[in-house]
């Protein structure tokens, strides 16, 4: 009797270790944290593929628009004086170079209710097309992509995915992290059958994309509501001292210089005062009794560097200057390196600012780099390494869910999470993370609470409701 018993014993599964424990409770963390992450990264990763080839194909600001080739380009007062004539009751507000000789000039206007841009031959003043700013396939996909199509509720709910993302991340990493073979860590089992290699493809898949997308992560919370424009807001702020005694507006560069949704100005510059006219200030930008015009202004912009496709957004009033721009943010160029912002005093045609990448701050040159490889832009390796993380985010998702599908008993009636550790091993350090969520990702920090709080008050007096979404 006491040797069956023993036997009996011996029998038994031996309890998890603390290892183990801690394994999973990290799959815990990110089975649930994938639950509401995975239909938000599909659709990000179809929006973003769709946004960026029509930007390759299609343009964004109607670079694309083809004109044959002149003997002679036109002044661009002209040009603009064409557009402004094409659409009653609209301001001129900004000039966009063509792209190639073979390329029309773009103007945008500002009407009631928005804003206008109109195609113009350069060569013939001759108006080829006019669209709203906000009616095109790009901006659609732009608004699914940011804000669900329902506004700040969508901005926030986005936001939370991206926090939760990163969470996603890191517990995905310690899952993945090789535990004795580290060749099956990088290379997929594909021998495996079934679940084992969903799993394997999942896991090495996973771990190579999980850089970028922190990358693709953190340069998009640049556009979210909380983070984006309130957390960071002293990141996107370039010293305006350095422009030495240069009297300031109270319109930002954002306000001045954006159009709709689209972010037009560099990321470091956003919350920055623009400079204002009708001072002494600035250094030598025009030649002495040179007038500011379009055309004067373009020619400066051109004796200053620039090259290819560049912007020149016009004063609104007396106290407004002229600016020169190009970013890769605004599909100008490939080079966010290359980037740089001039402004010139109307009335003198003084140079009050002149901003490079070099003036950036870390943070900036960051962003800089960051949104310009999230968006495609710095050449076609971008658009063929975009093309890749997106199917491969898309892959991990839908892998995710057939791992899941295939675990979960058939008709369990519940979501079948992984099991609940006996106990939580390291559980300071997992505060430890949750704080450092709250405090990076405030809606995050919000989002943990409330499921904190769901479960104390509502699932634990409710034993059914717990049991289906365990």
């Amino acid at each position: 009797m006491a040797l069956s018993q023993t036997a009996g014993m011996d029998s038994r599964p031996a309890a998890p270790n603390l290892s183990q424990k801690f394994y999973f409770a990290a799959w815990r963390w990110h089975f649930y944290a994938g639950l509401y992450v995975i239909p938000f990264l599909i659709m990000l990763a179809l929006t973003g593929l769709g946004m960026m080839y029509i930007s390759v194909f299609d343009g964004r600001d109607g670079e694309y628009v083809a004109v044959p080739v002149g003997e002679t380009v036109q002044p661009i007062e002209l040009q603009t004086q064409a557009a402004v004539d094409a659409i009653p009751g609209a301001t001129l507000i900004e000039w966009i170079g063509p792209k190639a000789d073979d390329r029309a000039a773009v103007v945008r206007v500002a009407v009631e209710g928005g804003n206008r841009m109109v195609a113009v031959d350069p060569y013939t003043t001759e108006v080829v097309e006019s669209w709203d700013r906000r009616a095109g396939w790009y901006d659609f996909l732009s608004d699914i992509h940011g804000t669900l199509l329902i506004g700040d509720t969508g901005d926030r709910l986005i936001e939370i995915a991206a926090g939760l993302a990163i969470v996603l991340v890191l517990t995905g990493l310690y899952l993945w992290w090789p535990r004795g073979d580290w060749t099956s860590a990088f290379v997929p089992r594909l021998a495996a059958k079934g679940r084992a290699l969903w799993k394997s493809l999942h896991a090495v898949i996973g771990v190579y994309i999980s850089l970028i997308l922190v990358v693709f992560l953190v340069s998009g919370l640049s556009w979210a509501g909380i983070w984006g424009e309130r957390f960071v807001q002293a990141w996107s702020t370039f010293p305006a001292q350095k422009w030495d005694a240069v009297p300031l507006s109270d319109n930002t560069h954002a306000g001045h210089m954006n159009h709709g949704a689209m972010k037009d100005v560099p990321w470091a510059l956003e919350q920055t005062p623009m400079p204002e006219s009708g001072s002494d200030a600035g250094i030598t930008g025009l030649p002495e009794g040179t007038v500011a015009t379009a055309d004067s202004i373009y020619a400066l912009g051109r004796a200053l560097g620039y090259q290819g496709r560049f912007r020149i957004v016009f004063p609104r009033d007396d106290a407004g200057v002229f600016t020169l721009n190009q970013d890769s943010m605004s599909n100008d160029s490939a080079c966010p390196t290359c980037d740089r912002t001039v402004h010139v005093d109307q009335f003198t045609g003084k140079i009050l600012a002149d901003v490079q990448f070099s003036d950036y701050s870390l943070a900036g040159k960051s962003m800089a780099v960051g949104i310009a490889f999230h968006e495609g832009d710095m050449g076609l390796w971008n658009i063929v390494l975009n093309t890749v993380f997106c199917l491969s985010v898309i892959f991990v998702c839908v892998s995710g869910v057939v791992m899941w599908l295939k675990r979960r008993p058939t008709r369990a009636g519940r979501l079948a999470a992984p099991p609940v550790p006996q106990d939580l091993p390291f559980w300071k350090g997992a505060v430890l993370i949750g704080l450092f969520a709250s405090l990076a990702f405030p809606l995050v920090g919000l989002t943990l609470l409330a499921v904190l709080a769901l479960d104390v008050l509502i699932l634990s007096n409710l034993p059914r409701l717990k049991r289906v979404v365990s």
